[in-house]
């Protein structure tokens, strides 16, 4: 029960970050779950992207009454990740994911997957300056987000990290017009499919642990939920720095076990 109330800690702390942000996800809770709690990597990144699946699921529905979701955008990304991460996972699912090397290559691709997002995080500002001086033509434009959303749909199968922060900033960068709210909404709702058909994969192999799910969801849902009613009123700059050192620490760390 002790460990239980944990989970649901947890899952609320992540939750409420998502909600005002769009990132810290996967980023925050896998790390989490295996570090803090101890649980198998596999097993953290399955149930992790289940529990992604429905809290998002939730925010989503929140941006979408605020008209922070661009469904388009959604659709694009979408057709990149949803086909890349049931490829991902039909890979994964013939090197046994039980297995030890399957473990340490999780381990590594969350490490690699945290530094990149902290360093997004950090330098996010001067990515769009640099998109500033470079206008897309928009088949351009949505070919690229198709690709990003392929990129994001592999890391996001193998250690459910990336749709958050990533994911941001791609959109930022090849939608400088678009305000960060609506960013942030659609990030979150394009999250949904992505999470929701990677972690019914890892659920058909058998890398979910459902007690845990259940209690991580009795925090998350009603944190994201919290956080995505204060977003409006919440500058997020500062957190989102403190987010990214962390990551980076994380990340490190991660790569280095």
């Amino acid at each position: 029960m002790h460990l239980d109330l944990l989970y649901t800690a947890t899952g609320a702390f992540v939750g409420l970050i998502v909600g005002l942000t769009g990132v810290g996800g996967g980023s925050l809770m896998t790390p989490l779950l295996v570090l803090a709690l101890g649980v198998h990597p596999v097993t953290a990144v399955g149930t992790d992207l289940l529990n992604a699946a429905a809290t998002k699921a939730v925010g989503a529905l929140a941006h979408h009454r605020r008209n922070h979701v661009d469904w388009a955008i959604v659709a694009r990304l979408s057709a990149g990740s949803v086909p890349a991460a049931a490829l991902t996972l039909f890979a994964l699912s013939h090197l046994g994911l039980r297995a030890s090397q399957s473990s340490h290559l999780v381990t590594k691709v969350l490490g690699a997957a945290l530094i990149i997002t902290a360093l997004t995080v950090f330098f996010r500002k001067a990515l769009l300056r640099m998109r500033g001086a470079h206008k897309l033509s928009t088949r351009a434009q949505n070919g690229l987000t198709i690709l990003v959303g392929a990129m994001i749909g592999v890391v996001v199968s193998i250690s459910s990290v990336g749709a958050g922060a990533v994911g941001v900033t791609a959109l930022l960068l090849l939608y400088p017009g678009l305000p960060l709210l609506r960013v942030i909404g659609t990030d979150i709702a394009h999250a949904v499919p992505l999470t929701l058909v990677a972690g019914m994969g890892h659920w058909m192999i058998g890398s979910v642990d459902v007690a845990m799910l259940v209690a991580l969801l009795c925090g998350s849902v009603p944190g994201i939920i919290a956080g995505s009613c204060l977003a409006p009123r919440i500058p997020a700059g500062a957190l989102r720095t403190v987010l990214a050192v962390v990551l980076l620490a994380v990340g490190f760390k991660m790569l280095s076990a």
